[in-house]
């Protein structure tokens, strides 16, 4: 690669790192896993640099280089549990609901299949058009849609799911026949 285009690339990647570390963020819940998968998805577009003729589609190549990636770390998991020596400090700041309807939605998210995921978090998150998000993982314009229209009816059918356990889970007092 010739110096002139090193530049270009690292001028791209200096302009547009935070907004494809949200996008990072959106596709893998763990922050530092975010950032080995942007950092993994820039090497790899690195390569490819001289390849992107239209240097308006890099941020398009680089997400969908993204969900590549990270659907090749889903399939190449290993399902075992890391036991930490220590747990991780509290903050001092208490985000327990914001932290709690964050990890719901991880959760609901999960129900979803690689593709609708995808789907859901560039057209809701990265806030992309349907067009764009068409563009970004290399579908039809309909078939967005009509993935788009399955995963929220399956997101729907979930959080009313988790509502309903939520509803008739009786306390502990109530389940042992004692008064509350």
């Amino acid at each position: 690669m010739k110096y002139g285009k090193v530049l270009e690339f690292e001028e791209y990647v200096r302009t547009r790192q935070e907004a494809l570390l949200r996008s990072a963020r959106q596709l893998v819940p763990d922050p530092m896993d975010a950032q080995d998968l942007l950092q993994t998805a820039l090497v790899r577009t690195y390569s490819r640099w001289d390849g992107i003729a239209d240097k308006s589609l890099a941020d398009a190549y680089l997400r969908r280089v993204m969900i590549n990636t990270r659907t090749e770390r889903w399939r190449a998991r290993k399902f075992e549990e890391v036991p930490l020596e220590q747990l991780p400090d509290a903050g001092t700041e208490d985000f327990t609901e914001q932290h709690a309807d964050r990890v719901l939605l991880m959760e609901v998210l999960k129900v979803l299949t690689p593709k609708q995921r995808s789907v859901v978090v560039l057209r809701y998150w990265g806030e992309l058009s349907t067009k764009e998000t068409a563009t970004a993982l290399g579908l039809a314009i309909g078939t967005v849609k009509s993935t788009l229209h399955r995963a929220l009816t399956r997101l729907r059918q979930e959080l009313e799911s988790q509502e309903r356990i939520l509803q008739y889970t009786p306390s502990p007092c109530v389940a042992r026949g004692q008064a509350a």
